[in-house]
């Protein structure tokens, strides 16, 4: 058992734990991920580490609500305790060679672009980091982006921040006015990761995307998380989570993302009728 440290309510509908695992913090780099199964009957599902603490032995993961999984996850509080937490599992961000880079993050995949940030903050690189919600209401981990931050852009679809526009049209703006970066890192849903890897393609910037969104499994054995890359067929959890995005069928992938949403919609109804 994986005794919860610390939770918080990031937004109506995001959460941060943080939850003692010392022999995962240890080990745990930015890029990788945990499995867990909040009871003895319940499913496995993946969540990134969005950050660890050696000396307190805490992992912390940030998850949103929207599965029968993180509903029942939702419902624990500081001091129960969580059944199965295990990892780091995952290939860990590749982040030699990166002096300057812009890393982009949407919605609750800021939980996953944060880590990367602040690894590449650490080793001194210079990065702006893009960051983009439907609204001001939604807005997740600003203090703590800004701190590993060169340049943190908040955007929100409907400007109710005072900055109105997507990620892509900021990462535009950017390279128009001469910023130059080794890569862009771009982690949130499948659309989003699309456009920018869309947008850098013509310009040949080296390009990274997480394909942590179509993940189930975690280990390889179920196939859910299949895609080709390259021309190759490759699993987001072992090969993965990172890949270059100029290299995936994007159209695969975005069939892929939807094929448990009936499936999800069920056990979500089946847990807010329990």
């Amino acid at each position: 058992m994986y005794r919860i440290v610390s939770k918080e309510s990031l937004n109506p509908s995001v959460t941060r734990m943080e939850v003692l695992a010392p022999r995962i913090a240890n080990k745990a780099l930015a890029g990788q991920f945990i499995i867990l199964r909040v009871n003895e009957t319940g499913e496995r599902i993946p969540l990134t580490i969005s950050d660890s603490d050696i000396d307190r032995g805490t992992v912390t993961i940030i998850f949103q609500k929207v599965g029968g999984t993180t509903m029942a996850l939702d419902r624990l509080a500081a001091g129960d305790s969580i059944a199965d937490f295990v990892g780091p599992l995952g290939c860990p961000a590749d982040i030699k060679n990166i002096r300057r880079a812009a890393i982009i993050g949407g919605g609750v995949g800021c939980a996953i672009a944060y880590p990367e940030a602040k690894a590449l903050h650490a080793v001194g690189a210079k990065i702006d980091v893009i960051a983009g919600f439907r609204t001001n209401d939604l807005i997740i981990l600003e203090q703590e982006m800004a701190a590993v931050s060169s340049k943190l852009f908040v955007m929100t679809d409907d400007g109710s921040n005072g900055n109105q526009g997507f990620v892509t049209a900021k990462l535009k703006e950017l390279l128009d006015s001469g910023a130059q970066y080794d890569a862009v890192i771009a982690i949130g849903p499948i659309p989003m990761m699309r456009a920018v890897s869309e947008l850098t393609s013509s310009l040949g910037i080296r390009t990274i995307v997480s394909m942590n969104p179509i993940m189930i499994d975690g280990t390889g054995m179920c196939g859910g998380c299949r895609l080709t890359v390259g021309g190759k067929v490759k699993f987001a959890c072992v090969d993965g989570p990172e890949f270059d995005a100029h290299l995936i069928d994007w159209d695969e992938a975005s069939k892929r993302m939807g094929q448990y949403h009936e499936h999800e919609q069920n056990c979500r109804l089946v847990t807010e009728r329990t």
